[in-house]
């Protein structure tokens, strides 16, 4: 499975993890459901032509409905970055004067190719906001970030998932209290919200009330559900999993994960898929095995997808 790889970047993303969880989906007949968008990677890869996408971070939502809406397209990355890049270049204090240029500009004026800009030329590839909803992250210190071929690589990025977002997808900007009520029976919630234990690298926060508020809410859906977490590391267990989530299946593997600005923190951990539906587990740890159908339909969605890509090539 050819995996799609949004423009956005953010610590914990789940590019590698994708094919995974993909294989798990079910056949369902609904809407793809995400309260946690994030970066935007397993919903621009889930083949879903109806989907309910959240996050409280509006900056996420609006740089995505600026997409669907063609406001952002590839040409207009292109000459956004370059422009914007060769200012940083040759910029003062070794870039960081437009850096901060571009942050105030942000926290001001919202704008999605600011929000843009700072996501790639951020610390580490991290999103952060302070308590007044303000950029929170400082400088790469890369001055010559936006290379020529840099830049090609992001506008690609945006070429690709603008052929992927369809017209029927609904980006809200809502906590997951409100969006995971809309599920019906029909549909399949994917949930993966900051994970307790771990650093947080989230817009609003998390806390261990919002861990049950979650399990609360998923307990009573009439929607089938997966849930990404971590299950344990070298050091530790995950508190959250033995406390709610052992009360439905639950499959994990191997993941390298970063999370935090410390080189201590980037370690192996022991990703966990959660769920409420029956699935062709082998075994509890490593993986699950796809159904026939379910191998199927993955390969309609890397269809649909090359179909896509195909045809933003043409024009």
């Amino acid at each position: 499975m050819r995996v799609i790889i949004p423009p956005i970047k953010s610590q914990g993303i789940k590019t590698k993890l994708v094919p995974w969880i993909q294989a798990l989906v079910p056949d369902v007949s609904g809407r793809w459901i995400e309260p946690f968008i994030g970066t935007g990677v397993v919903a621009i890869n889930s083949g879903f032509r109806r989907a309910i996408l959240s996050d409280t971070n509006p900056h996420i939502i609006r740089f995505y409905q600026a997409v669907q809406e063609r406001r952002i397209t590839p040409s207009i990355v292109r000459e956004y970055l370059e422009r914007e890049g060769e200012i940083l270049r040759k910029a003062g204090n070794k870039g960081y004067d437009h850096f901060t240029y571009i942050k105030d500009r942000f926290n001001r004026e919202h704008d999605p190719l600011d929000f843009l800009f700072l996501s790639r030329a951020g610390f580490n590839g991290m999103i952060r906001f302070n308590r007044k909803g303000e950029w929170n992250i400082p400088f790469c210190q890369k001055p010559e970030r936006f290379r020529r071929t840099y830049v090609t690589k992001i506008v690609n990025q945006v070429r690709d998932v603008s052929c992927l977002i369809q017209p029927e997808w609904r980006f809200l900007n809502k906590p997951f209290e409100e969006v995971i009520p809309i599920a019906t029976e029909m549909d399949i919630i994917y949930c993966d919200p900051p994970y307790m234990g771990r650093y947080v690298d989230y817009y609003s926060g998390w806390t261990e009330d919002d861990e049950h508020h979650l399990f609360e809410l998923l307990s009573t859906t009439k929607a089938r559900f997966i849930l990404s977490t971590w299950h344990h590391n070298d050091y530790r267990k995950n508190e959250m999993v033995q406390k709610y989530w052992r009360h439905f299946n639950i499959v994990t593997r191997d993941h390298f994960y970063h999370s935090g600005g410390k080189i201590e923190n980037r370690r192996a951990i022991v990703e966990a898929l959660v769920f409420n539906f029956s699935a062709n587990i082998q075994k509890h740890n490593y993986g699950v095995e796809p159904k026939p159908k379910q191998l199927m339909l993955l390969e309609e969605r890397v269809e649909y997808i090359t179909q896509q890509l195909s045809r933003a090539d043409v024009v």
